[in-house]
């Protein structure tokens, strides 16, 4: 799993944490103050990035986090079936599968010159982000 460690109180909304294996991005934190006998507690909430679903943590502030090491790449469109998209990576030439998200369904046009993706992998999941 490639993945770096930090602390709870270091994740901030907007980062990258990894939650039930799951990478996922952290959309509220909320601290508690240190009580009489214990230490100050964090609790996050994230939305998984590759699923949607939305997790909930709750650890001292000082308890180490996991936090995705995302890799952003860029890749060509092949061809296109249904909801499947064949994309070849613009470095390494390797070609993969994914599904296609709602919003470049009607944007991605398979061969074209100029048709380029964004897309981000961890582990095993592949997620495409932009299209340009």
């Amino acid at each position: 799993m490639a993945t770096t460690t930090s602390t709870m109180r270091n994740a901030k909304p907007g980062s990258y944490i990894v939650v039930d294996g799951e990478a996922c991005k952290v959309s509220s934190m909320t601290k508690s103050k240190p009580g009489k006998h214990g230490a100050a507690k964090v609790r996050l909430e994230a939305v998984g990035l590759f699923d949607g679903k939305k997790r909930a943590v709750m650890k001292p502030a000082d308890a180490p986090v996991d936090m995705p090491i995302i890799d952003k790449r860029k890749a060509q469109v092949i061809s296109i079936s249904g909801s499947i998209v064949q994309l070849m990576d613009l470095e390494s030439y390797d070609t993969f599968e994914t599904s296609i998200p709602e919003e470049f369904k009607s944007r991605l046009t398979p061969g074209s010159e100029g048709t380029e993706v964004v897309y981000w992998t961890f582990e095993r999941h592949i997620l495409i982000k932009e299209v340009r």
